[in-house]
């Protein structure tokens, strides 16, 4: 047995419910490792899990994503040694803990160009931006799409992967400084959602034509403007709830706007194969070793701060990515 120092809630709510406690560690299970975690990863879905929208039995953990060491291995483990450098993006939630046990074959390894804290702020943000670009709606070369939230963590990744697949990429922005950011990192134009109309503009970017494809992970606040910016028969690919749920609406509203179509996809459904996961997770680790794509951890808290940091989050502080380090 050992101990861990984990945050846990035990009623959903603001940030103030979650509170560091101390837990005593089992050993790992069968087909479980141990992990000693050096970065955590902070996404918007923990403050979905922590508020209720996505509720969890209580009391509970919280988090998906993490990095460190591999400590102890669980009987039946094989594929992984005592201090391989892994990270992982899936349930069990939990990963705000110093230590942890997990499923070894829900891991990947992490290769020598790529940090722990990147590692930890890329598993969840760099497979969402591949499986949005590469499956949901695989881009072309010359095409040109919108992606609101362009100066996030996901849309940082996406700014870059877009320009090195040839892709025109518009983004939005809530701040000059954080349109500023997401042209440094690829995008080719960026609409500030608060002061301009964002169909408007995307349809004067497109010459009247609007886009094939938008990527929301907003929610209510962009719902109307994505659509409208969307060119007939176009995907809408609603990823996220930042600004609160989209509010009821007749599926009539996507005939009336373009035979258009909806999806609301979420990251295991696409990564739940093994073997894909792990083509995805080489995909990504390449690309960031080579330079390709480069990290934005712009935000670092110890552990006993999560709070503080889901705070910044909500309410649109950040910029980039944020981790908590135990």
């Amino acid at each position: 047995m050992s101990q861990a120092a984990v945050i846990r809630f035990h009623q959903a709510g603001g940030p103030e419910v979650l509170a560091l406690e101390t837990v005593t560690l089992a050993p790992p299970g069968p087909g479980e490792v141990r992990l000693r975690q050096t970065a955590i990863g902070v996404n918007f879905i923990d403050c979905y899990h922590r508020s209720g929208l996505y509720p969890l039995p209580l009391p509970s953990g919280i988090g998906l994503e993490g990095a460190g060491a591999v400590e102890a291995l669980g009987p039946g483990v094989s594929g992984l040694s005592v201090g391989d450098r892994v990270a992982y993006c899936l349930s069990p939630i939990g990963s705000y803990a110093s230590h942890r046990n997990y499923p070894a074959d829900m891991l990947v390894k992490v290769p020598d160009g790529v940090t722990d804290e990147q590692a930890a702020s890329l598993m969840l943000q760099g497979l969402t931006a591949w499986y949005l670009l590469f499956r949901t709606y695989p881009v072309k070369a010359g095409e040109t799409v919108l992606w609101h939230a362009a100066a996030g963590g996901v849309g940082l990744i996406a700014c870059q992967w877009a320009r090195h697949l040839g892709v025109r990429l518009i983004g939005t922005a809530g701040s000059a400084e954080k349109a500023e950011l997401a042209l440094a990192h690829g995008a080719s134009d960026v609409i500030l959602y608060r002061t301009e109309d964002v169909a408007r503009r995307v349809r004067e970017l497109t010459g009247g034509k609007g886009v094939p494809v938008v990527y929301d992970s907003v929610g209510k606040d962009t719902w109307d403007a994505s659509l409208d910016s969307l060119a007939p028969r176009g995907l809408m690919v609603s990823f996220g709830n930042a600004s609160g749920p989209v509010e009821t609406f007749s599926p009539g509203v996507l005939a009336a706007k373009g035979s258009l179509y909806l999806t609301r996809p979420t990251l295991f459904h696409y990564i739940a194969d093994k073997a894909e996961r792990d083509l995805a997770a080489a995909t990504l680790f390449d690309l960031v070793a080579s330079g390709v794509i480069k990290t934005n951890v712009r935000q670092r808290y110890p552990l006993a701060a999560a709070a503080e940091a889901h705070r910044a989050l909500e309410a649109r502080e950040t910029v980039g990515s944020t981790v908590l380090l135990p």
